[in-house]
């Protein structure tokens, strides 16, 4: 009986002599060579004027002289002796439950017309979203403006006079600029709709469901996740917004202070009236309550928001 020898194992690789493998150490080391860019960034231009900017919130300070230390003066003012301040939060607050809503709501609507459209899709989506890129600029303010002035396009065809002009409707004017600017939550809620399986809408055809009862039972469950991220980004840009108001009230929050908004009264106190210390209180005050409504909107989100990954436990 002959045995057949089997060939010996190869040799494990080796090193080469003088080259080792680069430890723990010196990986890590690589990595924050190239993120040393972004690590001092955001240290530089964040994280420290931040600092900088919690320190004047408890000082006064007037742009030319040095800080003078007043410790919580600058918020009591602001909350017990200034109505003008509670003004810019009420008008805010107006402003932000009447735009973020129309706007998330003309987007979901443009975005399921643009889903069952066969031809012409990528130029109506173009389209739509030209205004995202174009509102936030002063220009366009300044056109809107003229728009609802007296005499404006909007006065001529309603005959219902300059809304810039009235404290009932400058408000609305600026809240109209930002559901004009629909385009980016339009383009997100497109990509979610075209995530949804066709098959279920089919199987709900089957069973007789109608339009809005696929709607109500697959469209907006499936597309929870879209809608709270589009919810969140709306809300917190609408909470700063600065441009429109600024435009439309010529930077007084005119008329009678119903376009006051937060942003354009701090912009105000710091720059105009040179109360650098109260401004950067109410920096701080604004960036508090938007993280507060934030955590506010995911922890309701877990009664609302449907994942994938849950549907299928």
């Amino acid at each position: 009986m002959t045995t057949t020898e089997l060939p010996a194992p190869a040799p494990a690789a080796r090193t080469a002599p003088g080259k080792r493998r680069p430890g723990r150490r010196q990986r890590e080391g690589a990595a924050w060579v190239f993120l040393s860019p972004w690590v001092l960034g955001a240290a530089v231009l964040t994280l420290l004027p931040m600092a900088v900017s919690l320190y004047l919130s408890f000082t006064d300070y007037d742009l030319f002289d040095p800080p003078r230390w007043v410790g919580l003066r600058n918020y009591t003012q602001m909350f017990t002796e200034d109505p003008r301040y509670w003004r810019s939060v009420g008008a805010t607050l107006i402003y932000v439950v009447i735009a973020v809503p129309l706007q998330l709501g003309l987007a979901l609507v443009v975005a399921l017309a643009l889903k069952s459209m066969r031809r012409g899709r990528g130029f109506y989506r173009s389209a739509f979203y030209a205004p995202s890129l174009l509102g936030a600029s002063m220009s366009i303010a300044l056109v809107w403006r003229a728009l609802f002035n007296d005499g404006g396009t909007v006065d001529n065809l309603l005959g219902t006079g300059g809304w810039v002009n009235r404290p009932g409707w400058a408000l609305l004017a600026v809240a109209l600029l930002t559901v004009w600017q629909f385009g980016a939550p339009m383009v997100i809620f497109l990509a979610g709709l075209q995530q949804i399986p066709g098959e279920l809408y089919e199987a709900a055809s089957v069973d007789g469901a109608s339009r809005w009862r696929q709607f109500l039972s697959i469209t907006v469950p499936m597309l929870s996740p879209v809608i709270f991220f589009n919810l969140v980004l709306q809300t917190i840009q609408a909470f700063q917004v600065f441009t429109p108001a600024f435009a439309v009230s010529g930077g007084k929050g005119g008329p009678a202070d119903s376009t006051l908004f937060y942003t354009l009264y701090l912009y105000d106190r710091g720059f105009v009236a040179s109360h650098m210390g109260y401004a950067s209180a109410m920096a701080w005050v604004l960036l508090i309550v938007i993280g507060a409504v934030t955590a506010v909107l995911f922890r309701t989100s877990r009664t609302w928001v449907l994942y994938a990954s849950e549907g299928d436990r």
